[in-house]
């Protein structure tokens, strides 16, 4: 049996809105859109893609799963990303080579630092 990874849904009270935030963050591409769900892709048939999928409750604890970014400019990217909306988070993380963030839906993601050899 072989599984091919598709893509992360992701629950949002508005799909259209945080689905162009993250295109926008990611240089991705749309691939569908709708009132109820929203599709990016790295590239229109390059998978994973990111769905955003409307829900009516909004975020209200820690996320469960989280996507990790690793940019070649950690500074650099975190302020292109908070000029962008983002905003810093402190999950209980502590003091880390990593800097936790959240969309302007409180999705938690992270901003990785240089890659150790």
């Amino acid at each position: 049996m072989a599984l091919e990874w598709e893509q992360v849904i992701v629950h949002s009270v508005d799909p259209v809105a945080l689905g162009r935030w993250w295109a926008e963050a990611l240089g991705w591409v749309v691939v569908h859109s709708s009132d109820e769900e929203f599709e990016i892709r790295p590239e229109p048939d390059r998978l994973p893609g990111l769905d955003f999928v409307r829900i009516e409750e909004s975020k209200k604890a820690k996320s469960r799963l989280h996507l990790d970014f690793r940019p070649d400019d950690q500074d650099a990217e975190v302020a292109r990303l908070e000029a962008h909306g983002a905003k810093r988070v402190d999950i209980g993380q502590g003091d880390q080579s990593w800097v936790v963030m959240a969309d302007p839906e409180g999705n938690e993601f992270c901003v990785l630092g240089q890659r150790r050899q």
